[in-house]
């Protein structure tokens, strides 16, 4: 059994820069929409990111794979986990606010809790989880309490949006 030990202060000051980088992307998300089409910025992000990767893989000396199985998975990742979601939540921020982007991308773990559920043998239901999916999901309900509708600003197409980038 592992023991479990304190969070260190340079440990707390890696979570508070990966918390600010992370709901910076929102806003400067939202800024960058305001010129840009949202599969503009999502090639942008990513493309950034693979140069990034590419470039430590270089500098590391660590051989690029060669597997077209392999290759065929990274395809499969990189279209769940990158550009179906910054698809969704970069077009559903042209229609509601970083903010409330942000909060519906934190409904990710309800989300992973429930397709573990049905698509792993060993994660299945629970009352600690149900529980837990319940709460979750009352309270984005209240964060989006009265901005849900289908008015001109096509705001329950921006949640649903975002919340199919969450499940992603």
């Amino acid at each position: 059994m592992s023991e479990s030990r304190r969070m260190r202060l340079p440990e707390w000051g890696l979570l508070g820069l990966l918390s600010l980088l992370w709901g910076g992307s929102f806003f400067f998300s939202k800024v960058a929409l305001l010129e840009l089409s949202p599969l503009t910025v999502v090639l942008a992000r990513v493309g950034i990111a693979a140069a990034a990767l590419w470039a430590y893989l270089l500098l590391r000396s660590i051989s690029i794979p060669t597997s077209a199985s392999l290759w065929s998975a990274f395809l499969g990742m990189g279209l769940l986990n990158s550009l179906i979601p910054f698809t969704l939540i970069f077009w559903g921020q042209t229609v509601i606010g970083s903010g409330l982007a942000s909060i519906l991308n934190a409904t990710t773990p309800v989300f992973s809790i429930l397709v573990a559920h049905f698509l792993a043998r060993d994660e299945k239901m629970s009352l600690a989880k149900l529980v837990g999916i319940t709460l979750g999901i009352a309270g984005v309900a209240v964060l989006l309490s009265g901005q849900a509708s289908l008015g001109a600003g096509g705001t329950l197409w921006g949640i649903l949006a975002c919340l199919g980038a969450a499940l992603s």
